[in-house]
């Protein structure tokens, strides 16, 4: 998963409280106005084009690694090969009689909110009693179309991304390439990632869990992710240091997913040109990139909040899935001129994929 679980507290505006209410018990019917509304029926096809392009990196970047062994980087290379995507929305969401039939039995009141609650709690016991003993539907939607966020799925092999994610800062189909490969591309390259991280790697391309690694090629990962683990722990925030354990699979994720689509993007360059550079920001178009993967994690946390999120979050503080991220990117050091031995270009680098 891209991003933690969003909590609605006291302050929230009760606009925002509704909707979010209204997005957990019908959040497809809410997802059907939204697509709608908003979503461009091109950004699907784009973003097909955009997850191959990232995969194919990916697995370029297999091919260049000195710590696995062949028999693994084949079998990794086929797992890739196997992941599915979910772009946007489920099909059934425009059909006005099969988005009636998924709510069928919900009854909704027009005057109470309690109630409302209540017949959506033994709604949703009877639909997931109903699911008992029957085969597993792999495309089932764990998030609705209007959810900022993505996911991996380990045990279908699986990635998923919302309509409501692809939109910006993210994605535009009016931005340059930089821009859409530094924010949805480097999402795609994170949720890819996770089929290969410390708990994804134990899946196999079916998303059965069994061992298909040679022993060499585990020990070898795990002094790999040992640095990582290491390297995020020295990060604290108002004197807390980051849990190096904890976040290490999305740490492998968000590293892992900048690398593949940085490579994916210098590829779209090799085939079809250098973009035109953006007037006035005195960038280059590979700087533009980094910047535009930097600037979909600014955020303002309380230090209630920042204490709350080292202590249960599995990502680390957005600051460090910049800065950490980064300063593993021998590319942004480049782009950067970041000298060796500076915060951001330390010498001692931390790589897994």
């Amino acid at each position: 998963v891209l991003l933690a679980a969003s909590r609605f507290q006291s302050c929230t505006p009760r606009w925002q409280t509704c909707i979010g209410n209204t997005d957990d018990t019908l959040g497809f019917a809410l997802g059907s106005l939204f697509v709608k509304e908003t979503f461009d029926k091109h950004s699907k096809d784009i973003a097909e084009e955009m997850i191959n392009e990232i995969r194919s990196a990916f697995k370029g970047a297999l091919d260049r690694l000195g710590w696995m062994d062949p028999h693994t980087k084949r079998a990794a290379k086929d797992k890739a090969d196997a992941i599915y995507d979910m772009i946007g929305f489920p099909e059934f969401i425009l059909d006005p009689k099969e988005l009636d039939d998924v709510y069928d039995g919900y009854e909704v009141s027009y005057d109470s909110f309690f109630m409302n609650m209540l017949n959506f709690y033994n709604f949703s016991s009877r639909v997931m009693a109903d699911q008992l003993r029957k085969t597993p539907n792999k495309d089932q939607w764990s998030m609705t179309p209007p959810t900022v966020n993505a996911y991996y799925m380990p045990t279908k092999n699986g990635i998923v991304f919302p309509a409501g994610i692809l939109q910006a800062p993210f994605y535009a189909h009016d931005h340059p390439k930089a821009l859409n490969f530094g924010g949805i591309g480097v999402v795609m390259g994170h949720e890819l990632t996770h089929a290969f991280d410390d708990q994804g790697r134990e899946y196999d391309k079916e998303g059965n869990l069994r061992p298909w690694w040679q022993n060499s090629s585990v020990e070898a990962f795990r002094e790999r992710t040992e640095c990582m683990t290491d390297q995020y722990s020295r990060y604290t925030v108002n004197g807390e240091h980051v849990n190096g354990k904890q976040t290490l699979g999305e740490n492998i994720a968000d590293n892992g997913g900048l690398k593949a689509a940085y490579n994916a993007y210098r590829s779209w360059v090799q085939k079809n040109g250098e973009e035109k550079r953006l007037p006035a920001v005195n960038l280059t178009n590979d700087q533009l990139f980094f910047v535009g993967f930097a600037q979909v994690w600014c955020s303002v946390r309380t230090p209630e909040s920042a204490h709350e999120g080292l202590v249960t979050d599995p990502h680390s503080p957005p600051r460090y899935r910049v800065i950490g991220t980064l300063a593993n990117s021998p590319d942004f050091s480049r782009h950067f001129n970041c000298p060796v031995g500076t915060p951001m270009n330390t010498g001692g680098r931390c790589e897994v994929w």
